[in-house]
């Protein structure tokens, strides 16, 4: 199942704060909360007074808690891989180990007995995940999660976001990356110039960037990397379906209800035999079968417009496509909306037979 997750900083924000923002969340159905150790100073003392009482409240309203962790942390806190008592004392439902160990420590770390989850660096690129399932680990308690960049052109590349993402998906483990909010500003470290796992999310609206995670197909949960996000974001972010791509987009003035109704409640999916040029989605042209689709917007098409074909094109009128790439118009075909700029982004991960909707944007 993909989640929405939120991330807290306990030692750069106040209790009061950081719980309103948790119930804000849950509202919306976040069901995921990231938190970092790697950037507290404190001993163990000030870090079960400053993280218990967050962690705990998300836990009460139903969420999972991670805290971010790596070899330095353990040895500062004095905390052995084989005793992980110390995370279940603070309430985590698991740790994510930034830098990891030889592999055989991560093994172990699988069968604790507090029964954490134990997350993994999914960015870093190696052969990781397979040296410590050489070692039998139990994969039922391994997850992945990538870093997150707060410095900007450091995020990482694309492809090889997808290659280090592939290899968890191919052993059925779970994934996790992170966006970035423009409206929040608190994260980990003194530099916060957006914070997001791809570099090229980091100036795309949020929404666009969870949608483009849950397209590549080897993303599960999506996670606000930076606190707080707004509760417009977050409100917005509740309403994507993660399993059907949704493009947002602006319905022409002039299209008739009928041509709305096509665009906006008729189930859409993306036919086999796809073409270069246009997506097609047929079924609207079989249900509305007999009806007069008259010709009055019929302009060239640019790539992201959405089409309706009139019945000038005999039985592919009511017909709805999408265009890839700029096409000249016969005179048939009605340009009834048209993909925001932001969204357009996502048209090539649109797959033979996938299913996808649109959402309507007012500008």
């Amino acid at each position: 199942m993909r989640k929405l997750g939120i991330s807290v900083y306990p030692n750069h924000s106040s209790v009061d704060a950081i719980k309103a923002y948790m119930d804000l969340a849950a509202k919306y159905n976040f069901k995921r909360v990231f938190t970092c150790l790697l950037s507290v100073e404190e001993g163990k003392e000030q870090i079960l007074n400053e993280f218990t009482e967050t962690i705990l409240y998300g836990k009460g309203l139903g969420m999972d808690v991670i805290a971010d962790v790596s070899p330095r942390v353990f040895g500062e806190l004095g905390i052995s891989y084989e005793d992980l008592t110390f995370f279940k004392e603070i309430g985590v439902d698991g740790i994510r180990l930034d830098m990891g160990f030889t592999g055989n420590e991560e093994s172990i770390m699988t069968f604790n007995e507090q029964e954490l989850d134990i997350v993994l660096n999914i960015s870093s690129g190696t052969r990781y995940l397979e040296n410590i399932l050489s070692y039998q680990a139990n994969s039922d308690k391994l997850f992945g999660c990538h870093n997150f960049y707060p410095h900007r052109y450091t995020g990482l590349n694309y492809e090889h976001f997808f290659a280090t993402s592939e290899v968890y998906k191919e052993h059925g483990i779970g994934t996790a990356a992170l966006i970035n909010s423009p409206s929040a500003t608190i994260g980990p470290w003194p530099v916060e110039e957006g914070l997001c796992t791809l570099e090229m999310h980091r100036t795309w609206p949020i929404t666009t960037q969870a949608k483009h995670l849950w397209a590549t197909n080897v993303i599960d949960d999506v996670i606000i990397a930076n606190a707080f996000a707004s509760e417009e974001e977050l409100k917005a972010l509740s309403e994507i379906d993660p399993y059907r791509l949704t493009f947002d987009c602006v319905i022409d003035c002039e299209t008739p209800e009928l041509e709305r109704t096509i665009i906006l409640d008729e189930f859409h999916f993306n036919r086999g035999d796809i073409s270069d040029y246009v997506v097609r989605s047929t079924q609207s042209r079989v249900k509305y079968k007999g009806h007069e689709f008259v010709p009055f917007n019929t302009i060239d098409m640019e790539t992201g417009d959405i089409i309706i074909e009139s019945s000038l094109y005999a039985h592919y009128a009511g017909e709805l496509q999408v265009a890839l790439l700029p096409m000249k118009n016969s005179g048939k075909s009605n340009v009834v909306g048209k993909i925001t700029e932001a969204d357009r982004i996502l048209l090539p991960y649109l797959r033979p037979w996938q299913k996808f909707a649109f959402h309507e944007v007012k500008q």
